[in-house]
């Protein structure tokens, strides 16, 4: 019986275990560029079986919160590299996030960067709510709907960013398509009224993650590449009725390309029967973020004993349990997270969680 402590092969990268940290947004990057604290951040937590970072924004348009780090220019590459390089010397493996926010965003964060930068969607559909930012909560603004010529552009930025993560020594990249930020956004019928080839018809409104994907397997290999998805997810303000037609259209797609794998967040419980859905569909590896009854549900591990997923993602409480799957083989105990801490701030809630 296969277990979440067994080694895994990931299209040739092996891993240790089938226990991943989740990609989460900790905004201690100031200046864009990751630090020497980041560094030590992720080296804590190698012995996951794979570490996902938190969202990179891969243009300098789709940055969605402040100090959240980029992979646009050559000062971020060069301390990305020191990132990579402390996990690996540590054992670990670790993917970089591609994070295009879209309408999640303000141009306040933008404001210091060259170029009249405003947040950017398929469609002029603002999200409701605020967004945090260096001159307190905003209104999120009405995007600017991206041309057809904009698409392909955002598309070869995402293809360009993962080429800069590669050279940077990550072991490959995921692309965000989950929680209601631009690939969301192009998937969902509410954020995505074009009636050009980006929209309409399902088939339409999965092409851009169908494209972006493509293209980031093209420019640093298939093996290397990988997308989350969150089917049904509320998020930031979206709205999918209905999500198994687009998204069994969008893995039909993805299947053949032979990914590194699949992620799948699950919002709530009742999706569980759209994960089994997918899990059917897609013979690749699947990655599970799975809904639980609470952050140290051991049931979860059942998942995959069971098949439903091939490796098992964590977030919060990775990020306060920087040894996490030696706690999980153990049954615990578990540090609580410091929510004070969990965006912005120093090495406090960040680097200083106890190890057993």
């Amino acid at each position: 019986m296969t277990t979440a402590f067994d080694p895994v092969d990931l299209a040739g990268t092996p891993l240790r275990n089938r226990v991943v940290m989740a990609p989460m947004t900790r905004s201690r990057a100031p200046g864009r560029v990751p630090t020497e604290l980041m560094a030590e951040y992720y080296a804590q937590r190698a012995s996951a079986g794979l570490i996902i970072s938190e969202g990179i924004q891969p243009t300098p348009e789709g940055q969605g919160y402040p100090d959240t780090p980029g992979l646009h220019f050559a000062e971020q590459v060069a301390a990305w590299r020191r990132v990579t390089d402390a996990v690996h010397a540590a054992g670990g493996r670790i993917f970089a996030q591609l994070m295009h926010a879209g309408r999640i965003g303000h141009p306040s964060v933008l404001a210091d960067l060259p170029g009249d930068l405003h947040p950017v969607a398929p469609s002029a559909v603002a999200a409701a709510g605020q967004l945090y930012t260096a001159e307190g909560l905003k209104d999120y603004p009405e995007p600017r709907e991206l041309t057809g010529a904009q698409v392909r552009q955002v598309i070869e930025g995402f293809a360009a960013a993962a080429r800069n993560a590669v050279e940077a020594g990550f072991d490959g990249v995921e692309l965000h398509g989950a929680n209601g930020y631009l690939i969301h956004q192009f998937l969902a019928p509410g954020t995505n009224r074009r009636t050009d080839e980006w929209g309409g018809s399902v088939d339409d409104r999965v092409r851009f993650a169908v494209e972006a994907v493509k293209a980031v397997a093209a420019a640093v290999g298939a093996e290397r590449t990988a997308l989350r998805i969150s089917p049904g997810n509320p998020f930031n303000d979206i709205d999918e009725p209905d999500p198994l037609p687009a998204y069994t259209a969008l893995v039909a797609e993805l299947d053949p390309l032979g990914l590194a794998y699949l992620h799948v967040l699950e919002a709530s419980p009742e999706v569980r029967d759209v994960t089994t859905q997918l899990r059917k569909q897609y013979s690749g590896t699947l990655v599970l973020n799975p809904a639980t009854d609470g952050p140290t549900d051991h049931g979860v591990l059942t998942l995959v004993e069971d098949g439903t997923a091939d490796l098992l993602s964590f977030g919060a409480l990775f990020l306060a349990n920087p040894d996490l799957p030696a706690r999980l083989a153990a049954g615990g105990p578990y540090n609580e997270p410091d929510r004070a801490t969990l965006y912005g701030g120093d090495h406090r809630g960040y680097t200083d969680y106890p190890t057993l």
